[in-house]
């Protein structure tokens, strides 16, 4: 089975920033999570409470990071900026577009943009990665549904469902 190369934005990020569990990631078969300069820049601008444990992520081989330097990776993010989102998002679209790398992201809006732009990337959210860590044995639902729990409770992050076993596939 060939590796499945995930551009991660900030807002998957975050979500297992936040609760020290981007180890997980690391755990995911078949996977692995990249995030752009531009992402981490926004880490280091608007998250300090997690930045250091992005640094740990990225000494333990969790993360890699990219640069945007390629010309049509920086046109892409250009005309992305332009629409109002922010450079994490339209670098991590513009990578992901450009290298026809899976994209993870939760930003509703910019999914929405970039399916408009006519680009058509393999999207994941937080959601859908707890999904595959039960399915791969990762996590247990009890255990994905108190990391639910808490970015509910302590930081405002909302799944619209009760539990993780409704995301599951229903086996006869």
């Amino acid at each position: 089975m060939s590796e499945i190369v995930v551009i991660t934005d900030t807002s998957v990020l975050i979500n297992f920033l936040v609760l020290d569990r981007t180890e997980l990631l690391a755990r995911l078969p078949n996977h692995r999570f990249v995030v752009t300069d531009h992402v981490r820049a926004e880490v280091t601008d608007h998250f300090p409470d997690q930045l250091q444990r992005l640094e740990s992520a990225f000494a333990a081989g969790i993360f890699e990071e990219i640069r945007v330097t390629d010309l049509q990776e920086v046109q892409l993010f250009a005309q992305f900026t332009a629409t109002g989102l922010g450079v994490g998002e339209c670098s991590a679209i513009a990578v992901a577009a450009h290298r026809q790398l899976a994209l993870a992201i939760d930003d509703k809006r910019a999914v929405k943009r970039l399916t408009s732009a006519g680009l058509n990337l393999t999207i994941h959210s937080t959601e859908s990665i707890v999904v595959l860590l039960i399915q791969h044995s990762v996590l247990t639902i009890a255990e994905a549904d108190a990391m639910k729990q808490d970015w509910e409770q302590n930081h405002r992050f909302r799944l619209t469902f009760g539990s993780f076993t409704q995301r599951l596939p229903q086996t006869p």
